[in-house]
């Protein structure tokens, strides 16, 4: 993506970062989110060669769950993409989508969103800090540039893009 083409300022390029906060039914050993455990590795290395695909939080102590602030039942996940494009199609279009087709078998419904995403200039990295303290923002003021959701997105020039409609019948 690129930042302000028009108002006079120097062409920044922007990546798309995501935050997405789980708790899973069970700890980590337990047998219920066994399948979702050991798909980790295979799902990481699988966005690693993805299209877009820029930087995911680095795996800790041979696995990718971070505890949150909910404890060790929590998973952090984030990573940044080039574009939405990219990342939908990892999400939805990949052998992962398989894996959110089954979450409600691994991760407790909330019924607040979970995932928050954001543009940050190419090359920085986000912090766990300050994914959480947008997933938070979202939650407490909704979708705006400062964060957003899957289905009310915003451009890296902050304007409104791929808004749903709802269905109507």
């Amino acid at each position: 993506m690129i930042g302000d083409p028009v108002g006079g300022r120097d062409l920044v390029e922007f990546n798309l970062a995501q935050v997405n906060v789980a708790r899973m039914r069970a700890e980590a050993r337990s047998p219920v989110v066994g399948e979702f455990i050991a798909a980790l590795d295979p799902v990481n290395r699988l966005a690693d060669q993805s299209a877009g695909f820029v930087w995911r939080l680095p795996a800790a102590e041979g696995h990718v769950l971070t505890h949150g602030p909910g404890g060790a039942r929590d998973v952090v996940n984030l990573s940044v993409w080039s574009s939405y494009e990219d990342l939908h199609a990892f999400v939805y279009r990949s052998a992962h989508g398989r894996f959110v087709l089954k979450r409600s078998r691994w991760f407790e419904k909330v019924q607040q969103p979970s995932t928050a995403l954001w543009w940050l200039p190419a090359g920085e990295r986000p912090t766990v800090e300050d994914a959480l303290a947008r997933l938070d923002y979202l939650r407490r003021w909704g979708p705006s540039p400062k964060a957003f959701t899957l289905r009310r997105r915003y451009d890296a020039n902050g304007r409104p893009a791929g808004v749903r409609r709802p269905n109507r019948g």
